[in-house]
């Protein structure tokens, strides 16, 4: 998709379609709905004075102009209070006009961009093109058939920000805004492919693709490699499959030479069944989307080359599957790590923390001013927090406090829980160094404990993302399946780190 600035007026853009925001209370036009009720012959006036259309979050109107030139179609969206208008009201604000596009067969629009004084300039015209860039986006590779319900699918093809203002400002954050969200959409595309396509292997592959196409240096690890490097945790959990893990690196250069990195870790589990403590059939087959943590990680890593931070950056992957077989880890055994300590595994299912502890203790050695990991880690996050937030833990108060901010900012929001020393009680082992896991009470709190053993004296936050990295798509810039959740967090916080 195709996101510009454009300085105009709605009445003077030819476009087949222009969607408008309209607050809640509004009763008589005014400011561009004015405008727009000008050339549409007091269409809106009318909609007003019904009482049909309040400006609630829910409403929306269509108009079709009379005229040789501006817009022939006007799609009128309900803002809700002005009192809650924000960058994320704005985000889903472009997003619902792409899906009113895309449900009229439309492939081009206008958005009209308008902060009603809450939401300054340069943030509104980023969060409207990540909202319609995200909206954008579909899964459609592995299907063989071009219709739905009786029609081909319809992709909106470009989107045109209309506003006044410092134009050369107002592009460059609809820019940065479209390069975000794409980063996003290339998280999404690598989750919503099965494990039979997105092996290990595979997510490696589209790295050192992705780094010769956009910048960046990329190093993976084969078994061997990790083997040498003793990486056992990784390698104890990719015992039971035939596909071999990789551990994969991706570096920005964009700081200061020798400057410490930012270093970013997503949990790349590209299939979990479990192990030998086998998952319940039943929606196992979502298991696919245990790599959505590295998959943001990914996406994270070429908006941040695209939009050149000025920051030295590092991304992570540590990558496997997690499988039953006769060569797969069991309860009770007891495994090495790259840091040296060892693990008592009481439960196969709680592989996500083994592969992120190497790769939390090979994120350390490099001397990083700061380090975050996101991972699908436990089922408890979703119960605390919902689908509404990530869990968000670590060893540094400004740290988390940072990635609040960022989530805020980005509409990826993260709420903190404690890691008091009392919880990595749970995790003592009367065999190893430390138990897998820590019992049911307190589960999130516990999986965040073992992964604070592997990271020295780094300054660390941990990102749960169980219950917000995939869903049935209820946000307008969502679809079902893989929502990218948290590439958005991932940039706002490194480039907050260099402004």
């Amino acid at each position: 998709m195709q996101v510009r600035y454009v300085a105009a007026r709605p009445s003077s853009h030819t476009v087949p379609l222009l969607a408008v925001g309209v607050l809640q209370g509004t009763t008589e036009p005014s400011g561009v709905l004015a405008e727009v009720d000008g050339f549409l012959d007091g269409a809106a006036t009318r909609l007003l004075a019904s009482g049909d259309f309040t400006g609630r979050d829910a409403d929306e109107a269509l108009f079709y102009a009379s005229g040789d030139a501006g817009p022939r179609r006007v799609l009128l969206l309900g803002m809700g209070k002005e009192a809650k208008v924000d960058a994320e009201r704005i985000r889903r604000f472009a997003a619902r006009a792409v899906r009113g596009a895309e449900a009229r067969g439309v492939t081009e629009l206008a958005v009209f961009l308008e902060g009603h004084g809450r939401v300054e300039a340069a943030a509104l015209a980023q969060a409207a093109a990540e909202g319609a860039v995200l909206a954008g986006w579909s899964f459609r590779e592995l299907k063989t058939r071009d219709a739905e319900n009786g029609r081909p699918p319809v992709q909106v093809e470009s989107v045109d920000l209309l506003g006044e203002g410092d134009a050369e400002v107002l592009a460059t954050a609809a820019g940065a805004g479209a390069v975000i969200a794409t980063g996003e959409n290339v998280a999404r595309t690598l989750q919503s492919r099965p494990g039979n396509v997105a092996t290990p292997s595979h997510l490696a592959e589209e790295v050192e693709a992705m780094g010769r196409e956009v910048g960046f240096q990329v190093t993976v690890f084969d078994e061997a490699r990790m083997k040498e490097e003793g990486m056992h945790a990784i390698l104890a959990v990719s015992a039971g499959s035939h596909e071999e893990a990789r551990f994969i690196v991706m570096e920005h250069r964009g700081g200061v030479e020798g400057e410490a990195p930012l270093v970013l870790v997503g949990k790349g589990l590209t299939f979990d069944a479990g192990g030998i403590s086998l998952k319940p059939p039943a929606g196992m087959e979502e298991m696919k989307f245990d790599m959505s943590g590295g998959a943001a990680v990914i996406g994270a890593m070429k908006a941040i080359v695209e939009l050149g931070v000025k920051a030295n950056v590092v991304g992570i992957v540590p990558s496997s599957e997690n499988l039953p077989s006769g060569t797969a880890v069991k309860p009770g055994d007891v495994i090495g790590t790259l840091a040296g300590k060892t693990v008592e595994v009481i439960n196969t299912d709680a592989e996500g923390r083994l592969i992120l502890a190497d790769a939390l203790t090979w994120g350390s050695r490099l001397k990083p001013a700061a380090m975050v990991d996101c991972a699908t880690l436990t089922g408890a996050v979703v119960v605390a927090l919902g689908s509404h937030a990530a869990a968000v833990l670590g060893n540094d108060d400004g740290l988390i406090e940072e990635l609040r901010g960022a989530g805020s900012r980005s509409g990826e929001r993260c709420w903190p829980l404690p890691l008091w020393d009392e919880y990595g009680k749970q995790l003592e082992s009367a065999t190893a160094d430390l138990l897998n896991v820590g019992g049911r009470p307190a589960g999130t709190i516990t999986a965040a404990c073992f992964l604070s053993e592997f990271v020295g004296d780094t300054v660390w936050a941990h990102l749960d993302i169980a219950g917000t990295a995939y869903g049935d798509g209820k946000l307008p810039y969502q679809r079902k399946g893989g929502y990218g959740f948290p590439t958005r967090l991932l940039v706002e916080w490194v480039r907050s780190r260099t402004s």
